[in-house]
């Protein structure tokens, strides 16, 4: 596995453990269809969230956030329709909500985690 592609995953990992410990429920990682993946599905409450995260070692190139471009979004929503078409409802959602989880998970230090709710 390349070495961006590993610290995605390490980044998923510390989004996942920073969700359950607030409450979610994930329900699905790394959902793959043809269009694309979703890294996180989750239940926080009554909403489902689609959560995406991006993950860097420093901000030297930017904040995580900045890759989550006006046409990533627009590919999350379809990748959250795209869900839905193929599991169908989730019966305790009655919201649906996209998140971004920004990590930042230097080499030789703790990782920071930031999350924003409801990106669209």
């Amino acid at each position: 596995m390349a070495a961006k592609d590993e610290l995605g995953r390490r980044g998923e990992r510390i989004a996942e453990r920073a969700l359950t410990s607030r409450g979610y429920e994930i329900l699905e990682r790394n959902w793959r269809c043809p269009e694309g993946e979703i890294d996180l599905v989750a239940l926080d409450g009554d909403a489902l969230v689609f959560i995406e995260v991006k993950t860097r070692t420093s901000t030297a190139f930017g904040h995580p956030f900045e890759a989550i471009t006006p046409g990533k979004l627009s590919r999350l929503r379809r990748l959250a329709a795209a869900w839905l078409a193929a599991r169908g409802p989730v019966r305790r959602a009655t919201r649906l909500r996209i998140d971004a989880i920004g990590v930042i998970a230097p080499r030789d230090a703790p990782a920071s985690i930031e999350h924003l709710e409801g990106i669209f």
